[in-house]
């Protein structure tokens, strides 16, 4: 064991009690000497020896793995996956915790980030305080949902496929990832050998049969003649261009949302969970209550998901512009909105396609930005549109909070929060806000 007066603190073990969950898939602890813990695989008040990962006695706060639990929370159940657990694969964050409290723990998350960063409680954030399960997700602890349609396997050096362990390029070989989509694991991609492959995506849309696999060469490597389980696409990253180009079948996976076929690009943005596109379709309409006549924004668009659905309700008299950074994504958006005359999809970063647009007004607006969130001077643009709703879909509670204190500072309020587990057994979880324009003080 390791002396805290050496520099690297890595190795070193504490007895600790766990104290709450943080943003991240981890829990707070403190030593007797009061050094800050983020530990991984514990659970909120259980006493566990953590054993230091990453950290050096001049460090504000170590990162550690609960190597030991010596009183165990009444949440704690093993882990179903062989992968899962210290020094392991770092895919899933709460395989040891019962479904129902790894859904109280993302509230607790939630919650926590509204208050700090936004300085809301979930009363004045319209929240209810739950996390609803995706339908057929509720399952018992023990039995894990198989929701992953889109898996990134990297090959070791021997050509076997595997995850990366957490903050790590290390990989853990597997030979079957539990919460894969039955459409991935029947590609049977941990089964043989990726000679010359750095790693292998493999996608299994939900509105359709189409199986697609993206590979990403060493250096220098040649392609292997791929033969896998069932029929599916082959795509290959080039190695000086970084693009993706067909080796065989389509380029393009096909999906549905909200009795719609959105074609996706190899490579492309679409919600991994398959019950998530229409899931978050409608919370955004019921939030939004598009009217015949509105215009409408789509914003950070993707394949236009969103754009669709707004067009279909505001009808022929209303509009939609859809903006979206990425080149292939609005080639698809274009594709997939060809047959409604009232949606026009731009290309760009939004806040530089916004200001150029010279839209001074907006009838609603949704907004699913980046992890990173949409920031203080597109949230300021947006509140100048007047729209009577936003609707703010989010995958970092984090960059939600931060997003919503710039829009209180720019004369809009929540009144509405709906939160989704759409990536069971991690730590991630989905948020869609809806904000009016705030009562004007007497």
């Amino acid at each position: 064991m390791q002396h805290e007066t050496e520099a690297s603190l890595v190795g070193h073990e504490y007895e600790v009690e766990v104290g709450p969950v943080a943003h991240g898939g981890h829990c707070v602890a403190r030593t007797e000497s009061g050094r800050v813990l983020f530990v991984r695989h514990a659970l909120p008040g259980e006493r566990v020896v953590a054993r230091v990962t990453e950290g050096e006695s001049t460090s504000r706060f170590l990162r550690a793995d609960a190597v030991r639990v010596l009183e165990a929370s009444k949440d704690r159940v093993p882990a179903p996956c062989p992968f899962s657990g210290p020094g392991k694969c770092g895919g899933c964050d709460w395989q040891h915790a019962k479904p129902g409290a790894q859904r109280r723990l993302k509230g607790e998350v939630i919650a926590e980030q509204l208050m700090r960063l936004a300085g809301l409680t979930p009363e004045e954030a319209g929240w209810d305080g739950t996390v609803m399960p995706a339908e057929g997700d509720k399952l018992p602890a023990g039995q894990v949902p198989a929701w992953r349609t889109r898996v990134q396997y990297t090959i070791d050096a021997e050509g076997h496929a595997g995850l990366r362990k957490h903050r790590s390029h290390e990989v853990q070989v597997i030979d079957h990832c539990m919460i894969a989509a039955e459409g991935v694991s029947e590609l049977g991609i941990e089964k043989r050998e990726w000679p010359q492959i750095a790693s292998v995506e493999a996608i299994a849309a939900t509105g359709s049969h189409d199986r697609q696999v993206i590979l990403t060469p060493k250096p220098g490597g040649r392609l292997p003649i791929v033969e896998l389980d069932k029929p599916v696409s082959v795509m290959r990253i080039g190695e000086r261009d970084k693009q993706v180009h067909p080796v065989h079948g389509r380029a393009f996976v096909r999906e549905r949302a909200d009795d719609r076929t959105y074609r996706v690009g190899a490579g492309g943005f679409w919600q991994v969970h398959p019950q998530a596109a229409d899931t978050l379709v409608k919370a955004v309409m019921q939030g939004l209550m598009p009217r015949k006549g509105d215009m409408a924004l789509d914003l950070y668009c993707g394949v236009g998901l969103f754009a669709g659905s707004l067009a279909e309700r505001v009808g022929d008299k209303g509009a939609v512009l859809g903006i979206e950074s990425g080149k292939r994504a609005v080639e698809d958006a274009r594709h997939n909105l060809r047959d409604l005359d009232r949606v026009r999809i731009e290309q760009g970063k939004v806040e530089s396609v916004l200001p150029r647009t010279r839209i001074d007004s907006a009838d609603i607006i949704v907004l699913d930005p980046p992890r990173a969130g949409a920031g203080k001077e597109t949230v300021r643009h947006l509140a100048t549109l007047g729209a009577r709703r936003i609707a703010y879909v989010a995958c970092d509670p984090a960059a939600l909070a931060r997003d919503l204190k710039y829009f209180a500072e720019a004369g809009y309020e929540p009144v509405k929060l709906r939160a989704f587990d759409l990536f069971p057994m991690t730590h991630h979880v989905e948020c869609v806000a809806i904000l009016k324009p705030a009562a004007k003080g007497l």
